[in-house]
């Protein structure tokens, strides 16, 4: 199942901020949590427990289950090409990822709970089904009667950096995919080494 606990205990286990309070808090405290939690940074770490460790990251980057980060690598393998990008850009197009990479909503958490609950539209038609595939061209945007609640108004006053493969009208609350998401561009290869990630489910 989805993770559903303190959002700051699970970053400072994976060493990475998976929200802005979470941030936050790694600024005064970056252990894992635990009072062992800083020893554990002089342990030696062996091969299959950096792999795991960048599965775990990645999973819950993107707030998913094993069984689908699975299907993912299995889907991504029968491409031709280089299998993480490939992965990368198969997750980086689900519609709960758009819309939390362009700013509506704060973190991946906020956005699968935005698009289960009928707030996201795609092409002007709700779609609440967070792992919908997004496709170039798809203008995602917040639905008219929930364009006043004050997260969306919140996160779209804070967003910054949208990524280069998103084109972001903040007035209109809306996002169009511009182009397929590329390797170098998205957030996440910059704490995840995806390529770990290959090779644990291709053994």
């Amino acid at each position: 199942m989805n993770y559903t606990g303190p959002k700051v205990r699970l970053s400072r286990k994976l060493g990475v901020a998976l929200t802005p309070k979470a941030e936050r808090v790694m600024q005064k405290r970056s252990n894992p949590p635990g009072q062992h939690g800083g020893a554990q940074n002089n342990r030696k770490v062996s091969v299959y427990k950096r792999q795991l460790r960048e599965k775990q990251l990645l999973r819950h980057f993107y707030n998913i289950q094993e069984r689908q980060l699975r299907n993912y690598f299995r889907k991504a393998s029968r491409f031709t090409g280089n299998t993480a990008d490939t992965m990368l850009g198969l997750l980086e197009s689900r519609l709960d990822a758009v819309v939390a990479r362009s700013g509506i909503a704060r973190t991946i958490f906020a956005s699968r709970q935005n698009v289960v609950h009928g707030h996201i539209l795609v092409n002007g038609k709700p779609v609440n089904i967070p792992s919908y595939h997004v496709k170039e061209g798809d203008v995602i945007s917040v639905r008219e009667k929930s364009r006043a609640q004050k997260n969306f108004i919140e996160a779209l006053e804070s967003a910054v950096n949208t990524p280069i493969y998103l084109e972001l009208d903040k007035e209109k609350m809306s996002v169009m995919l511009i182009s397929k998401p590329k390797r170098e561009d998205i957030p996440v290869i910059k704490n995840a080494d995806v390529s770990l990630v290959i090779e644990f489910y291709a053994r």
